[in-house]
């Protein structure tokens, strides 16, 4: 029971302190920052989805690597007649 109160309390404490991240790198911002200084009306959201969609990319790849081999390496099992 205590494991679970102090699993519950760590996870609470971890969450409330997340601070709010923006989804870009240095030269992206620099970019960004450059572009603002020239027109007031830029909108950084379609480059904030693009570098979004290049994070995914290798975290599919990732997981379907992992899903080919946990099937590779746990046969299916024969069905059981109850």
């Amino acid at each position: 029971m205590k494991k679970l109160i102090f699993s519950l309390l760590l996870t609470l404490l971890t969450l409330s302190a997340v601070s709010p991240a923006l989804a870009q790198c240095v030269m992206c911002k620099s970019q960004v920052e450059a572009a603002r200084q020239e027109r007031d009306d830029y909108d950084v959201a379609g480059l904030n989805k693009g570098i979004v969609y290049m994070m995914s990319v290798p975290y599919l790849l990732m997981g379907a690597v992992g899903f080919v081999w946990y099937r590779r390496t746990h046969p299916k099992q024969p069905a059981t007649k109850a």
